[in-house]
């Protein structure tokens, strides 16, 4: 005795070895030996077991599925039925079995209700079925071509056009994995291995890679685009007292937003009167007003290479720009400094103050800088940047931060025109830097303790056992040395500074403050600016990345010296890259390296190297391996 039974979703025979209730012991044609429940048979049968399913196969492929939906009524029915009525007589077990194998192929035309029992679809529902079918069908088709074109790199047509817009958006920067593109960009991906951004790119898809990684910063933070939305017009007011002094600024060449100044006054006691000078945005930016919403919803300007989305807008920024030739609302801290460069007395004011210069770094330099301390280089401004200096480190000092010997670091700008970008070092610390900067630190530090000591609030800076947070009460930055830092010198630049300037100005006129104590408003600007300044900074870092990689390209550089910075990762020579050197031996941190670049990829970000030697000693491969 043979049987025909279902197991694990699929059909079988076996010869029967024993029987007992419930249970059969079976013999498969190829001599396995197993144990199946009773219900699980279907039909049992006496004729041979071998080729017994290929000739079940064989007739199942001669029945045609929309007759046998035909045949059947709407009661449910067994297979063994149907054969009899399809066959007009009692069906041999082949016949019956290739009916249940017919039936059990065609889910869609007969609903499973049991082991070998099934129903007929209702017409309506076999036909939006079948409908659906099709459509899966034509479906799986068009990936196929999709997928083929791809792997051919070319762009297919449907993907081109302006209705294609979205949909490349989409696949570039979050895909949605039920569409057909994708299936499709995701099969091709897989057939060649090679991943979904770089087959994109193979076909044309991106036109440019500059683009495309300032496309995936502006679908997440500027998904409506750039441009500013309409918004109020501001006034700068001009019936503030003026000061008596003139002032300067200095800013890199593309700065456009100048929003701090200083200047230097010499009085007839012997005293030196210096000057900081921000400029006032928030003298004519209402709270709540359209342009502050702007400025609570960008919370900064933008920075990358060749380009920036300012956080407000350029009607804005004009009239409280301290551009030169100019008289501009500032908020002026004012220090009076004793010979020995003692601070004797500060004084903060709301005023109007006098461009007189904006000075720019890159012709400064030559000019000021520390081989130029002394002896006067012939500037105009020679005299009171060395007087501004010598204060900045006396600052510094008290600080406690003053050390000669601080190593060397490199900061980078970048210029880009026409796609064609150069990258200049500007050493840290220098004269010129150090001025600003102490200065900055000291406005800073002294408004967030005029906030502090009026009881009221504002955003600070802070760090504490070597974690850097922001806070709404003044706390000590351990990393600046000073007891209390509130940002408050780029107002045109950043939304905390804007915040910090309003609640400094209400002090000193003696008004309400803007924010109020414990104002969830403030701590609610607080967090979103600390999340968002991250994000634009980490886009920055991202996009000098690109650009590093691009001026590799276009110099055609192939081989670079670096720099051990830990383990097997190094910087790069004049460029702001740090990369990892696989295989490179190990080697002290400082150790300057000589690298071949084998692979530069500015979409994926990636760089691929070799260590080639010692920098400056011909040293090969295996020699330094050896020695380490």
């Amino acid at each position: 005795m043979n049987v025909f039974f279902e197991e694990d979703g699929s059909f079988k025979v076996a010869s029967v070895m024993s029987e007992a209730a419930g249970s059969l012991q079976i013999e498969s044609p190829s001599g396995k030996r197993s144990k199946i429940k009773a219900s699980n048979v279907l039909m049992r049968f006496e004729s041979a077991l071998s080729g017994f399913m290929e000739a079940v196969q064989q007739e199942a492929e001669t029945l045609e599925t929309e007759f046998l939906w035909e045949c059947c009524g709407e009661p449910e029915f067994g297979f063994e039925e149907l054969a009899q009525e399809y066959y007009g007589k009692k069906p041999t077990a082949i016949e019956a079995a290739a009916v249940a194998v017919k039936l059990h192929g065609a889910p869609v035309y007969f609903y499973r209700k049991g082991k070998g029992h099934y129903k007929a679809a209702p017409p309506e529902t076999l036909k939006a079925a079948l409908a659906a079918l099709e459509k899966k069908r034509l479906q799986a088709e068009k990936i196929a071509t999709y997928a083929a074109q791809l792997k051919a790199g070319e762009l297919p047509e449907d993907f081109k056009g302006e209705a294609f817009k979205d949909k490349l958006d989409m696949l570039l920067y979050a895909p949605d994995k039920n569409t057909l593109e994708w299936k499709a960009l995701e099969q091709a991906s897989a057939e060649t291995h090679t991943s979904h951004i770089k087959l994109l790119e193979a076909c044309g898809a991106i036109s440019s890679i500059h683009d495309y990684h300032l496309g995936a910063f502006l679908r997440e933070y500027f998904p409506h685009g750039s441009a500013f939305p309409p918004h109020d017009l501001v006034n700068s007011p001009d019936n503030l007292p003026r000061a008596e002094v003139e002032v300067f600024s200095i800013d890199d060449s593309t700065t456009t937003e100048i929003d701090d100044a200083l200047s230097v006054q010499h009085l007839a006691d012997g005293t030196t009167r210096v000057g900081i000078h921000i400029a006032a945005p928030s003298l004519g930016i209402p709270l709540n007003g359209t342009v502050d919403a702007i400025a609570m919803h960008r919370l900064s300007t933008v920075y990358m290479p060749g380009h920036k989305i300012t956080m407000l807008p350029d009607s804005v920024v004009e009239p409280f720009s301290l551009n030169a030739g100019e008289w501009r609302p500032a908020l002026s801290l004012y220090l009076d400094v004793a010979a020995d460069l003692t601070i004797t007395h500060r004084e903060s004011k709301v005023e109007l103050v006098k461009v007189a210069d904006n000075l720019r770094h890159d012709e400064l330099e030559p000019f000021f800088n520390e081989h130029t301390l002394e002896q006067d280089s012939g500037h105009p401004y020679w005299a009171k940047l060395l007087y501004l200096f010598r204060l900045a480190e006396s600052l510094e000092k008290g600080r406690g931060k003053h050390d000669p010997n601080r190593a060397i670091h490199i900061d980078y700008n970048f210029y880009v025109n026409d796609g064609v970008v150069s990258i200049q070092g500007r050493r840290r610390g220098s004269p010129m830097d150090k001025l600003v900067a102490e200065l900055m630190i000291e406005a800073n530090s002294q408004w967030g303790l005029l906030l502090a000591e009026h009881d009221v609030p504002g955003i600070y800076r802070a760090q504490n056992g070597g974690k850097v947070y922001m806070t709404v009460k003044a706390e000590p930055h351990q990393g600046l040395g000073v007891s209390q830092y509130a940002w408050s010198t780029s107002p045109l630049r950043r939304a905390v500074d804007l915040i910090n300037q309003r609640q400094v100005i209400s002090v000193l006129n003696n008004e309400l403050p803007a924010y109020p104590k414990n104002s969830d408003d403030l701590v609610a600007a607080m967090r979103n600016f600390d999340q968002t300044y991250n994000a634009y900074s980490e886009f920055q870092t991202r996009m000098e990345r690109y650009w590093c990689l691009q001026y590799l390209i276009q110099e055609n550089i192939t081989e670079i010296e670096a720099t051990v910075w830990r383990e097997n990762l190094v910087r790069l020579q004049n460029i702001p890259y740090i990369t990892k050197v696989h295989g490179m031996p190990e080697l002290a941190a400082g150790t300057q390296v000589k690298l071949e670049i084998k692979r530069v990829d500015t979409l994926l970000l990636e760089l691929e190297t070799r260590f080639v030697a010692l920098a400056n000693v011909e040293t090969t491969v295996e020699e330094v391996a050896g020695v380490a």
